[in-house]
């Protein structure tokens, strides 16, 4: 591994720590403000981060002398419709998948949220199949662990368990039960993420879905909850860091650090996002899982890793955190 190789795998283990610490800001959040307030703000921030970010990108290109084929009118239209239609769907998913993620957190640790949210890398080779796509052995044997570290993570003791973080009737918490429908809504996000990146770029489709996809939470916000400015002021820190540093400058390190790398390396040091939301919530929150939630966790690693072995484009695309 060179010099360059280096430091770009230092840039993707820096993102990863990133998002995995975003879990703990989330939980904290959850604290002064709603859900869908929470979402609003944060990815309304991480939009107006990315602009400087793109003319940054647009400056350092033409100081590269690096030239794009000049396109006519209708082409750039076309274009400029792809893109638009690209960042409004990825919106809405990301929309719907990062308020579910949200309000699961209210019911559960970090270090859990992480992990159930990281079967989104397990589901998408499983999906591919509809598109025709090969899933090797190896992603088979992924889903088998992760099916049994889902069931230590997410099955509990009913006589034993808090009554109001569990679904009536089931031994399965609420958290656990939205934290699982955020992976599957991750798992379509990231699908479409990859059709669309491959004809338009991808930082100017990110900011427009974060725009869009704070627009959104913001109607549901003003219908469902009531938000308050001196309660997002309170919430500074943790909306400010899953803001700017999640999803603005997290995104970016994560474009530049997967040049030149190997996409199934890649993919395999941003996965380390889920381990370290479980250290980060001991660390900072004092959280602590039980030896069967934290075999679970071994058993999710593992199943995460065997799923990116074969190399999947698709795993190395963003997920925002």
């Amino acid at each position: 591994m060179n010099k360059v190789q280096i430091r770009h795998s230092l840039l993707l283990l820096l993102t990863a720590s990133i998002w995995g610490v975003a879990f703990v800001a989330q939980s904290v959040g959850m604290e002064y403000v709603g859900p869908l307030t929470f979402n609003c703000v944060r990815s309304l921030l991480g939009g107006l981060v990315l602009l400087p970010c793109i003319w940054l990108m647009r400056r350092m290109d033409s100081r590269n002398g690096s030239t794009k084929t000049a396109l006519d009118p209708a082409e750039k239209r076309e274009q400029a419709h792809t893109l638009f239609a690209g960042g409004i769907l990825c919106g809405i998913l990301l929309c719907t998948a990062s308020n579910f993620q949200q309000m699961g957190i209210a019911y559960t640790t970090a270090g859990k949220a992480g992990f159930i949210t990281a079967f989104y890398i397990i589901i998408v080779p499983i999906l591919g199949l509809f598109f025709h796509q090969k899933c090797r052995v190896t992603v088979w044997i992924g889903v088998l662990l992760a099916l049994a570290g889902l069931y230590c993570l997410c099955v509990t003791d009913v006589s034993a368990a808090n009554t109001e973080r569990m679904v009536p009737w089931l031994p399965v918490g609420k958290g656990e039960i939205l934290l699982f429908i955020c992976a599957l809504l991750f798992s379509v996000h990231i699908l479409v993420i990859d059709y669309f990146t491959e004809l338009v770029d991808g930082v100017k489709m990110s900011c427009i879905q974060f725009f869009v996809c704070g627009i959104l939470s913001g109607f549901g916000m003003f219908f469902t909850e009531q938000p308050n400015i001196s309660q997002i002021l309170a919430a500074w820190q943790p909306i400010l860091y899953a803001g700017v540093l999640s999803c603005g400058v997290a995104y970016t390190l994560q474009i530049v650090g997967q040049k030149g790398m190997n996409p199934t390396v890649a993919s395999l040091i941003l996965s380390l996002e889920s381990v370290i939301s479980v250290l980060a919530g001991m660390v900072l929150l004092s959280q602590r899982l039980t030896n069967r939630e934290l075999w679970g966790c071994v058993f999710m690693f593992i199943a995460i890793i065997l799923a990116q072995l074969p190399q999947k484009d698709t795993q190395g695309k963003m997920k925002s955190g």
